[in-house]
């Protein structure tokens, strides 16, 4: 195995978390004034010139015409509604109960490798992964509103990212992360704007469950501060999208999932700068279980001989 390109892997994935983390603080601010289509929307359009840097970068605006369009729009249509259920559970839910149902990601990707990648996860691998899980329970401690309804949203996001990222290890061996995070983005932009003209048609107000207002809200035009701060979810996304893709392209994913549970540290990090939220002794120790869930992964990964499916046919 590379442990290179392993820890390299690790360190993108590690980073896009915390990228992302700052676009949780940008758009729970603004869930309660704005519709979650008119902030993916704008988020969209800013991104745009980011991603064609990057892809440029990458290998030239003519790899944008993949032989494997269709597996790249699918996972775009898979981290549309992992994203969007996720945004849709903020006018309702605390933010670290979100992320406490969101750490699922791993379990639900350490199960779909060994399927659909034909990846050896061992007990070994489990046990780290279920640490980590342990780490975020523990972490936030999840409180009755938990069993809210929206709190299923949380979970389809977890469910929903964890395929599309299980896809983008298929793919992103002939792909690279910034083409695949300008289809991503594309399809991002195109449904938002088809649900922007369907309400705006609509010219109703919708005024029961705050998830169906988030996403149901007419249009309304931002304030100074709110604009930047939808729009600054713009090259964060940018960044993000293609760091999170990168490394799930350089590595098996049921060995790199185990660091997105760096996103409650970083949401106690905030949530203490932010908000004043004094981080207790139970987000130290949660902390501690999921820094050394992730090192444990890495010790065991280093010491096997993972079996990988036959990825040489186009997807």
């Amino acid at each position: 195995m590379n442990v290179s390109k392993r820890f390299k892997a690790v360190f993108w994935l590690s980073l896009g978390v915390l990228t992302f983390s700052l676009q949780d603080i940008a758009i729970k601010t603004v869930s309660g004034n704005y519709p979650v289509h008119e902030v993916i929307f704008t988020r969209c359009i800013v991104a745009i010139p980011f991603i064609l840097f990057l892809v440029a970068r990458s290998g030239g605006l003519r790899t944008l015409n993949s032989p494997r369009r269709g597996a790249l729009i699918f996972r775009g249509v898979l981290l549309l509604f992992a994203y969007t259920s996720y945004f849709l559970a903020f006018p309702v839910m605390k933010l670290a109960d979100i992320i406490a149902l969101y750490a699922t990601v791993p379990l639900f990707v350490t199960a779909l490798a060994g399927p659909v990648l034909g990846e050896k996860i061992t007990l070994s691998r489990w046990g780290a992964v279920c640490l980590g899980f342990v780490g975020a329970i523990v972490m936030v401690q999840p409180g009755s509103s938990v069993f809210e309804a929206a709190s299923l949203l949380p979970i389809f996001s977890a469910l929903s990212y964890a395929s599309a990222q299980i896809l983008a290890r298929r793919i992103g061996l002939r792909d690279s992360s910034a083409v695949m995070s300008f289809y991503q983005n594309l399809l991002y932009l195109l449904a938002a704007g088809i649900l922007a003209i369907g309400i705006t048609a609509w010219c109703g107000e919708y005024s029961g469950h705050k998830s169906l207002i988030f996403l149901l809200r007419q249009w309304e035009m931002p304030g100074l501060r709110d604009f930047l701060l939808i729009a600054a979810c713009g090259p964060i996304a940018a960044l993000g999208m293609t760091m999170l893709g990168e490394a799930y392209r350089l590595e098996e994913a049921n060995i790199v999932a185990s660091f997105e549970y760096t996103n409650l540290i970083w949401g106690t990090i905030w949530g203490y700068l932010i908000w004043a939220e004094m981080p207790g002794m139970n987000s130290i120790i949660g902390a501690g279980l999921i820094v050394g869930a992730g090192l444990l992964l890495l010790v065991f990964a280093r010491g096997s001989n993972a079996v990988t499916a036959d990825m040489s046919e186009p997807v």
